[in-house]
């Protein structure tokens, strides 16, 4: 799907390639915890509400950290519990979570979450939450407003949703995005292909056509998961010249 087209002529409109925000697939209902939650309680909301973290705030709603199961598991847990399953994860959060009544105080969410959260804002690009995720290696970010207060969390599987589009649909949106940084006469020159969400790009740029910044504009689309860049000088005007040159 997907493969090398030529540019469009409908392309020369200069139309704005729209990037989905974080804000669009977040979640706005979190289930959340303060930092007095009790460990028995956050496992609890843990296994009830089959999700692997949650943010912690304070009482103005302020993200504080994050508890994963890893963080309430890791001392009941062996050194092989990283290859342990899901499955296996939340059967191991429900024994710890009839734990005695009278279980240390200091088994509770304050003490046991990631700390400070790795948070974004819902104008952020989804495409950017997800080379955070990537880079932190955690699998939810809370999402806050402009005074850091909790106003929904995004997961690896929100942004998914994201990136299963078809490679014709990514192509259409690159198209659009390289006729912003050059003439459409130009533009029209040039080869965009798509296979899994690689774009190869490729042609004569002329001289008028701005090559870096188009390779980044096509980084930015959505659905983009690598950029080929097989673009060549122009070189028609030197061609032309008579011998010797100027």
């Amino acid at each position: 799907m997907g493969g090398g087209q030529e540019l469009p002529e409908r392309m020369e409109m200069r139309t704005v390639v729209k990037h989905r925000t974080v804000g669009e697939v977040m979640t706005s209902e979190v289930v959340q915890a303060h930092p007095d939650t009790s460990f028995k309680e956050l496992a609890r909301l843990l296994t009830s509400h089959r999700i692997s973290g949650l943010p912690v705030v304070d009482d103005d709603d302020k993200v504080m950290g994050v508890v994963s199961q890893t963080d309430l598991t890791r001392r009941q847990a062996t050194r092989g519990r990283s290859r342990s399953g899901r499955g296996r994860v939340l059967r191991a959060l429900r024994r710890v979570g009839h734990v005695h009544p009278t279980a240390p105080p200091a088994l509770t969410a304050g003490g046991l979450m990631s700390s400070p959260a790795v948070t974004v804002h819902p104008e952020q690009r989804v495409v950017d939450a997800a080379r955070i995720m990537e880079r932190r290696h955690i699998d939810r970010l809370p999402v806050v407003d402009e005074e850091d207060r909790l106003i929904g969390i995004t997961t690896r599987r929100d942004l998914l949703r994201v990136f299963l589009r078809t490679d014709e649909e990514i192509r259409e949106d690159v198209a659009g995005a390289v006729c912003l940084h050059g003439p459409a006469h130009d533009a029209d020159r040039l080869r965009i292909e798509v296979r899994d969400g690689i774009v190869t790009v490729e042609g004569a740029a002329g001289p008028e056509i701005n090559t870096t910044a188009l390779i980044r504009a096509a980084w930015r689309v959505d659905g983009v998961v690598g950029v080929v860049n097989r673009l060549t000088a122009d070189r028609r005007d030197v061609s032309s010249l008579p011998p010797g040159g100027l």
